[in-house]
């Protein structure tokens, strides 16, 4: 690769090549900010997602040093939620804040929606008092929410005002369902931020 090639490019080429080390290195030597390093990582621990044993460890650990070591708090808090999409925990309590199953329940009462939704794609404890995956129900949470979001616009998409003043019924129908999926993405956006104030 040319010394002046973009992270991504570089990642990407020695991801193609089954080579994630010299994927790794590439990282190490680059310096930290929350656009291309950022997707190159990301592009680095998916792929680790796929190996197991000593072969993951030895992407996995790195990866997990380097982002602790970052002074970025913001960025450091993202990075572990784009790998924990892809089943990589690069947090083991120092990142994110410790959160309880009562925890969660009780801010998915303030913030208006049913934290059992979770559960359907995480496996949440059973007693309340014991912690929960904090980082996977950020990542579900958010991936929750864009749902909500992308119906609301598909909904509103569809509605063809064109300037016109009066709406057919089932017009006026989708838009009101399109403000209802896009206050449930604002809770449910709401949700994932509450859980995340105060990470490291």
């Amino acid at each position: 690769m040319s010394a002046g090639a973009r992270i991504t490019d570089e990642v990407n080429f020695f991801r193609k090549r089954g080579e994630l080390r010299k994927a790794v290195r590439v990282v190490r030597t680059r310096s930290p900010e929350r656009l291309r390093w950022r997707a190159a990582v990301s592009s680095v621990t998916a792929s680790a997602a796929a190996l197991q044993g000593v072969d993951r460890f030895r992407v996995e650990e790195p990866v997990r040093e380097l982002v602790l070591d970052l002074d970025d708090r913001i960025l450091r808090r993202e990075t572990v939620l784009d790998a924990r999409r892809y089943g990589i925990d690069l947090d083991r309590g120092e990142v994110m804040p410790a959160r309880t199953g009562w925890d969660l329940k009780r801010t998915a009462y303030l913030t208006g929606v049913n934290h059992e939704l979770v559960g359907r794609y995480l496996p949440l404890p059973a007693d309340y008092s014991s912690p929960i995956d904090t980082s996977g129900v950020v990542v579900v949470a958010r991936a929750i929410a864009a749902g909500h979001k992308s119906r609301s616009d598909r909904l509103v998409q569809r509605v063809s005002a064109d300037g016109k003043e009066d709406l057919a019924r089932h017009e006026q129908m989708m838009l009101e369902r399109a403000r209802h999926e896009r206050d449930l993405a604002r809770r449910w956006g709401a949700l994932s931020k509450a859980l995340i104030h105060g990470s490291r």
